[in-house]
């Protein structure tokens, strides 16, 4: 891993909280509020839920403003529920807290867009910018001089690429950015500073890549080997080794280590506590179910659960027939087999409610991929590549594909496969920050209740 200059480490892990407090300051300032204990308490829980902070991963303004935006509306609503739970919301000035929420993300998106100019220009000013070339101009290449670019924390300018091809083999190269060939690389290093040099080569330039390592010895800039493995659709990536044998996670969950113990107790605690908020409305559904049809309460379904394993799913029974077969015809619109008090449990997804008890069994999670039938699964497992990926984890009561629009009927085969997209960038890109916010987005989607029947 590079090690960022302790400046940029600092500004990266702080900013956030450095930003919010300073509004919650700067409010209580407009105010004229004394700083009192209940805010001293706020700005000690803002800063354990900013820090450290993390780059948002829009590139452009508008994804950025939307990762600043969605981010910090999981903290308000953090905050929030907190104040309602331990009734405290009555000690601040409400005129104080409405001005710090709406002032944050205004600060926070401008923070992080003036940051990266003004933070490489400090960086370049100290000396502690380190200039980096990369050998080999491919598409590899390009990505990952686009990946420094859009990554100012690192501390790091991209001087240009080294490459035998010519231009009109590596379109990725721009004016300016062509230093030389491959062979000229070790003489440009000793003449000029370089203190980063990326192979980007392919794997298969075995002999030119060992050449070009052996020419580089005597010079001092630093060395990374970047596979062109990388190129493929890794989930969880990472480097790890086998009794000093170095091997690369091509497929990973992102649950291991102290990650697992996160998840799990995460999901303790939100099945706990929404389990008991929710079982007099259980207890009203189990007794509606009984009424208006003759059959169980629960339904009980086989699914595909962790590492691909059977499981058994709980749900409310929200139709006629109970089938757990080979062949399995989703629900659609207006579906024959839907009971009319089956068709408002489904609208509003409190069929799933039981499934808060599959997490405290250890079946499933609060957010995750949802399980699909298995008959689904040996279908769509054969027409889908990577579809049998989204098992490296426990599926979920919610996830990321049904806060986006994918929750209910996959009629074609182009809609299972955006939902499967968003389950395995769900898995790439996993933080207990984005599990809370997928929670926070359901109960706005469920309330929409789009594409459920």
């Amino acid at each position: 891993m590079h090690r960022q200059p302790a400046l940029a480490a600092l500004l990266r892990v702080s900013l956030d909280s450095f930003v919010a407090i300073g509004m919650l300051l700067a409010s209580i300032l407009a105010f004229d509020e004394p700083f009192e204990g209940s805010y001293l308490i706020l700005a000690l829980l803002v800063f354990s839920l900013t820090f450290p902070g993390s780059t948002p991963k829009g590139t452009s303004i508008r994804g950025l403003a939307g990762d600043v935006l969605a981010n910090w509306c999981v903290i308000v609503a953090l905050l929030l529920i907190l104040g309602w739970a331990t009734r405290t919301l009555g000690h601040f000035d409400q005129r104080v807290v409405l001005a710090w929420m709406l002032a944050t993300p205004v600060a926070l998106f401008t923070a992080h867009l003036v940051m990266p100019v003004v933070l490489r220009r400090l960086l370049a000013a100290e000396g502690m910018e380190r200039i980096a070339v990369i050998a080999g101009g491919g598409d590899l290449g390009c990505r990952l001089a686009e990946r420094i670019r859009a990554t100012p924390f690192l501390g790091i300018r991209f001087a240009g690429y080294f490459d035998d091809r010519g231009h009109d083999r590596v379109r990725s190269v721009g004016p300016g950015e062509s230093l030389g060939r491959l062979e000229e690389l070790a003489g440009y290093a000793k003449t000029h500073r370089v203190d980063l040099i990326y192979i980007t080569l392919p794997m298969a330039s075995q002999p030119r890549i060992l050449r070009l390592l052996d020419e580089l010895r005597d010079t001092t800039a630093s060395i990374y080997f970047t596979p062109d493995i990388f190129l493929f659709d890794l989930i969880q990536a990472r480097m790890d080794a086998i009794g000093g044998i170095p091997v690369v996670a091509i497929c990973e969950t992102p649950f291991y280590g102290v990650n697992s113990l996160i998840k799990r107790a995460s999901d303790l605690v939100l099945a706990s506590v929404i389990l008991a908020t929710i079982s007099p409305l259980m207890l009203a559904i189990a007794i509606g179910i009984k009424l208006t049809s003759p059959g169980p309460v629960l339904f009980k379904q086989r699914r595909y659960g962790l590492d691909g394993r059977e499981i058994i799913v709980y749900k409310f029974r929200s139709m006629a027939v109970l089938e757990d077969g080979n062949v399995i015809k989703q629900a659609t619109r207006n579906d024959p087999r839907v009971t009319p008090f089956g068709a408002f449990l489904r609208r509003y997804s409190l069929d799933e409610l039981p499934q808060f008890i599959n997490v405290l069994q250890g079946r499933m999670s609060v957010v995750g991929p949802r399980p699909h039938a298995v008959a689904h699964n040996e279908l769509y497992r054969k027409l889908i590549k990577g579809y049998m990926i989204r098992h490296k984890v426990k599926p979920g009561i919610t996830g990321w594909a049904q806060v986006n629009g994918l929750r209910g009927e996959t009629d074609d085969l182009d809609k299972m496969k955006a939902r499967i997209e968003h389950d395995l960038e769900y898995l790439r890109n996993w933080s207990l920050r984005l599990d809370l916010q997928i929670v926070l987005k359901t109960v706005f989607v469920v309330l929409r209740s789009q594409n459920a029947y």
